[in-house]
């Protein structure tokens, strides 16, 4: 990774100001224009790199950061692209100043998975139990499969198992987190012993994950060999 002298990981000439979308433009407004403009381009190219290149990703928002810490755009930037780099602690304080800053709670998913990986279940799931029941249902789902997985970490199979049923645990639903909890299900039946309902619920979820987003189908089918 190249670095200016002042530790600015360098921006290849494609990644414009203008790729940010407005909204988020919106948002560095109170910054000097310049600034704005040079912060906008490394959450450009943070955006970009997150998937394939983690660690570069979050070089570029850490330096956003740098300039503009005050704001919360960028604070969530650099929380993600910690997060997806494996730097949990660091994840987690950047997403606990965006939820201080902002108010919001899109991203207690993500912080309960940051307690999860660094040994702390028990403070997933009292984040978990903080969210309350008015959230947004695919952060409700996802907040819900991370608690799965804090009751897993403690040993309790059976309450993980138990935590992900509900009246969205339907295979004739297909939402766009469907997939992910069926999928969670179904692992949470196999780690309990339960291989025959892990077995369809893998199918359920193959079936709703119509971009083929997960293994569903041939974790099904091993399991099924297995058997």
């Amino acid at each position: 990774m190249s670095r200016r002298p002042d530790g600015e990981p360098e921006l290849s000439d494609d990644i414009q100001y203008s790729d940010l979308d407005p909204e988020a433009r919106r948002e560095l407004r109170s910054l000097a224009k310049p600034v704005a403009e040079l912060v906008g381009r490394h959450l450009v190219a943070a955006g970009r790199l997150i998937d394939d290149d983690p660690e570069l990703a979050l070089a570029h928002a850490r330096f956003a950061r740098s300039r503009a810490a005050r704001v919360a755009l960028v604070r969530e930037a650099a929380g993600l692209a910690a997060y997806h780099a494996g730097e949990w602690a660091e994840a987690l304080g950047e997403l606990r100043a965006v939820r201080r800053m902002s108010g919001g709670q899109a991203h207690l998913p993500v912080m309960a998975d940051c307690e999860r990986a660094l040994g702390r279940p028990e403070r997933a799931l009292e984040l978990a139990a903080e969210a309350g029941r008015d959230l947004p249902k695919n952060i409700a789902v996802e907040l819900k499969i991370v608690a799965a997985g804090a009751r897993r970490d403690m040993g309790q199979l059976d309450a993980a198992v138990v935590a992900l049923q509900g009246p969205d645990l339907d295979p004739g639903i297909h939402e766009s987190w469907s997939p992910r909890l069926f999928y969670a299900y179904a692992d949470n039946l196999e780690a309990a012993g339960r291989n025959e309902d892990a077995i369809r619920w893998f199918l359920n979820a193959a079936e709703a994950d119509l971009d083929e987003e997960t293994d569903a189908a041939e974790r099904a089918f091993a399991l099924r060999d297995a058997e």
